[in-house]
């Protein structure tokens, strides 16, 4: 599922910024942190779907930064990464408060895979097509169609487009298009969410099916 948000924990660097590039290119919002305690401040703060927890983290262990989330109920879905693949480490994992558990080295596609398993698990699933006011959106092929005409999208307007079809008709401030859609880095004076709105409604074409709700933010 793409426009969603995770948080990346991974002190090998590389890795981190390669599986975060990745994951951008799916449409997700993507913050990296490469320690445990900075894992643990990003997600008490952030509304994270889904967070990658590498179990062997400096500063703090991945199991304590587990053990840290499931006592503070964050509701975030984890999957742990561990270069352990022995079926005790897995069980113990999984014990910790993890939700699932992939090993190194493992293959790109399968993470994907298995977060958009995980993000589809949350207590307000959301079923990997959705369809709204003859807009169809496929999150696992990454596809959109309105009125049976494929339509192409950035990455960015396709994670906005979905959070908007996830919200079932309800209005989604530019702020949380924010908090959903882009990651930390991002300014929230910039007229981002303004723009890529305005071309995502050009591109899905007529009549138009997002709406601009005044003072409130908008509305599909």
């Amino acid at each position: 599922m793409s426009g969603m948000r995770v948080l990346i924990a991974e002190d090998e660097r590389v890795l981190a910024e390669v599986v975060a590039s990745g994951l951008r290119k799916e449409a997700m919002a993507v913050d990296v942190v490469h320690d445990g305690s900075a894992a643990v401040e990003r997600a008490m703060t952030h509304d994270y779907d889904v967070i990658v927890l590498d179990r062997d983290l400096p500063a703090v262990h991945g199991d304590d930064v587990c053990r840290a989330l499931a006592a503070g109920r964050v509701p975030a879905r984890i999957i742990m990464l561990t270069a352990a693949s022995d079926l005790r480490s897995k069980v113990e994992g999984l014990g910790l408060g993890a939700d699932d558990y992939l090993t190194k080295p493992f293959d790109f596609p399968e993470l994907v895979a298995r977060l958009r398993a995980l993000a589809r698990r949350t207590p307000q699933a959301v079923p990997p097509v959705l369809e709204r006011a003859g807009v169809t959106l496929d999150a696992g092929r990454r596809q959109v169609f309105r009125d049976s005409r494929y339509v192409a999208l950035s990455p960015k307007e396709f994670a906005v487009l979905e959070v908007l079809m996830r919200a079932e008709g309800t209005v989604v401030s530019a702020e949380v298009l924010l908090e959903k859609a882009w990651d930390e880095n991002v300014n929230y004076f910039t007229n981002s969410v303004r723009m890529t709105v305005m071309t995502l409604r050009k591109k899905l074409g007529h009549p138009p099916v997002i709406e601009t709700v005044p003072g409130a933010g908008y509305r599909l």
